[in-house]
C-alpha cells in the first residue's frame, strides 16, 4: 500500500498537498535510469542543448515569479517578499550556469619542457563525474534544489533530487520547469522516500557519483560515512555564526544588518547571525538597539506582504527554541526582548545579553529568531570565544579600524569573514563552504559545477612535433 505524505503549511497547518512516498522499487528504478544515462556516452546532452534548457527554464521561472514565491512562502514559512528574492536568485543561478558553460572549458598542460615531454601536447576537457544525488533542506526549498540540480544539468550529469519531506513542492516545481524547458524527464528525477533507511541506502549506492547534502551536521556526516568508494560529496551544515562588534563600529549601519541577519526567515538559515561579541562599551546599546529593531518587525502569515518574520518550520522546533531561551534566562542571561511563543508556530524576535557560554543558545545552532549579545573587554578574548566551537563557516566583524578588521580576519575560524556586513551575506557566484563540523566541499554555482566534473586529459605524441 502506497504511503501518503501530507504537506502542511507551518503557519496555520493548512493542508497544501498529499504526495505518494517513493517505494524501494521506485528509488531503484530512478538509480537504474540515471546510471544508464551516464553510461551511455553517445546519448549525453550536448552543450548547446543544456544551455538552451537552462535559458528557457530561467524565462519560465521569471514569468511565474509571484506564483512560485507564494508556494515557497506557504510551504516553508518564508515571508513573501523574501520568497520573491529566493525565486529571483534561482533565475540568476541558471544564468550563472550558462555563463560558466560559455567561459570555462579545459586547459593546456605544458609539454616539450624536457626530453620526456618532447614531441607531445596535452590538454584537458571536462566530463560529468556521474549520477548526482541531491538531498536538500527545508529552509530554502526552491533555491537549494536549484543549487543542486541546475549545476548537474549544466555539466551534463543525470540528477536525482530528494527534497525535504516538509517542503517538497518547490523542488518538484523546479524540476517540472526543467522538463517543460526541454530537459528529458529521466535526466532530472525526484524521489520522496519516507524512511531514513531508504535515504541511507540511496546515498550508499555505488552508482552515485556525486552526493550533495544540505542539512544538519549530524545527518550529513552520518550519510557521508555511508558513501561508496569513489563517490565525491559536498556537505553544507550550520555555522553558529560569530560576529565581532568593536567599540568604534558604526552602529547606525550595523544594527539593521545584524537584525536582518539574525531575524530573517525566523533565524532559519545556516549562516544566520547568532553570537554577537560586542565590546563592553557598546554591548548593552547593541542589545537594546537590536531589540528595538526586532520589536518593529511584523511576525505572522508569510503570504502577506506586510510580514517580516514568518513561522518556525514545526511546532516541535518552536518548543525547542523556547526551551533553549528559557534555560539560558534561568541560567543568568538577561532577556532584552522576546522570549515567548506568539503561537504554536511563531516565536518572538529575541535578544539575550550575556548568556552563559555553556548554554545551548551559545553552543549550538538555534535555527530560530534569537540573537545572543556577549560583552568582551579585549578583542582577543572575543576571538577565542568565537572560535571555541567545532564549527567554521561565515563570520563577521564591524569596525572602522583597518587593523582591527584585518586582525579579526586572520584570527577568526571561518571560510569567509565579512567586514561591516552580516554573516548572512551571499551571492551565488562566490564560494560558499563550511569547514570542520560545518561542512565539506565548496558550494556556489561555479564551484559546484567544478566539483561535479572530472578534468580529463589527452596527451598526444607526434613525430611532427619533434
Amino acid at each position: 500500500m502506497t504511503q501518503i505524505i501530507k504537506i502542511h503549511a507551518p503557519f496555520d497547518g493548512e493542508l497544501l498537498a498529499e504526495l505518494p512516498a517513493s517505494s524501494d522499487q521506485q528509488i531503484e528504478q530512478a538509480l537504474v535510469t540515471a546510471h544508464a544515462l551516464y553510461r551511455n556516452r553517445s546519448g549525453w546532452l550536448k552543450k548547446p542543448q543544456r544551455i538552451e534548457i537552462l535559458k528557457k527554464a530561467a524565462t519560465i521561472i521569471a514569468s511565474r515569479r509571484e506564483e512560485l514565491a507564494r508556494l515557497v512562502a506557504q510551504e516553508c514559512g518564508k515571508p513573501c517578499k523574501d520568497s520573491l528574492i529566493e525565486v529571483d536568485r534561482g533565475v540568476d543561478c541558471l544564468h550563472i550556469c550558462v555563463e560558466e558553460l560559455r567561459t570555462k572549458a579545459g586547459s593546456v598542460i605544458p609539454m616539450d619542457l624536457n626530453a620526456t615531454s618532447a614531441g607531445r601536447i596535452a590538454f584537458t576537457q571536462h566530463e560529468p563525474i556521474g549520477v548526482v544525488l541531491g538531498v536538500s533542506a527545508f529552509n530554502h526549498p526552491f533555491n537549494l534544489v536549484v543549487h543542486q540540480a541546475a549545476p548537474a544539468i549544466a555539466v551534463g550529469a543525470p540528477v536525482i533530487i530528494k527534497p525535504a519531506l516538509k517542503t517538497p513542492l518547490s523542488g518538484y516545481a523546479f524540476v517540472s520547469i526543467l522538463h517543460e524547458a526541454g530537459l528529458p524527464k529521466e535526466w532530472a528525477q525526484v524521489v520522496l522516500p519516507q524512511e531514513n533507511e531508504q535515504v541511507a541506502k540511496l546515498v550508499a549506492d555505488p552508482r552515485v557519483g556525486f552526493f550533495s547534502f544540505i542539512g544538519s551536521a549530524a545527518v550529513g556526516w552520518m550519510l557521508r560515512s555511508k558513501l561508496a568508494a569513489g563517490t565525491r560529496c559536498a556537505l553544507e551544515h550550520g555555522g553558529v555564526a560569530p560576529v565581532i562588534v568593536a567599540h568604534d563600529a558604526d552602529l547606525d549601519m550595523a544594527i539593521p544588518r545584524l537584525a536582518r541577519g539574525g531575524f530573517w526567515h525566523a533565524g532559519q538559515a545556516c549562516v544566520s547571525v547568532q553570537r554577537v561579541f560586542a565590546d563592553r562599551r557598546v554591548a548593552r546599546e547593541v542589545a537594546e538597539r537590536l531589540a528595538a529593531a526586532g520589536k518593529k518587525m511584523v511576525v505572522g502569515n508569510p503570504v502577506l506582504e506586510t510580514t517580516d518574520i514568518g513561522p518556525i518550520i514545526s511546532h516541535q522546533e518552536n518548543n525547542r527554541i523556547h526551551d533553549w531561551v528559557q534555560n539560558a534566562v534561568n541560567e543568568g542571561a538577561e532577556l532584552i526582548c522576546g522570549g515567548e511563543k506568539i503561537s504554536d508556530s511563531c516565536y518572538e524576535p529575541t535578544v539575550l545579553l550575556n548568556p552563559p557560554q555553556d548554554s545551548d543558545v551559545m553552543r549550538k545552532e538555534v535555527f530560530g529568531p534569537v540573537i545572543c549579545v556577549y560583552s568582551f573587554d579585549e578583542v582577543d578574548q572575543a576571538l577565542e570565544e568565537a572560535n571555541s566551537l567545532p564549527f567554521s563557516f561565515q563570520a563577521a566583524v564591524f569596525t572602522q579600524n583597518l587593523d582591527t578588521a584585518l586582525h579579526c580576519y586572520q584570527q577568526l575560524d571561518g571560510t569567509a569573514v565579512m567586514v561591516n556586513e552580516n554573516t548572512l551575506f551571499r551571492v551565488d557566484w562566490m564560494p560558499f563552504a563550511g569547514a570542520r563540523n560545518s561542512g565539506h566541499g565548496v558550494g556556489g554555482i561555479p564551484f559546484t559545477m567544478h566539483e561535479m566534473q572530472i578534468e580529463k586529459m589527452m596527451v598526444w605524441r607526434s613525430d611532427v612535433l619533434n
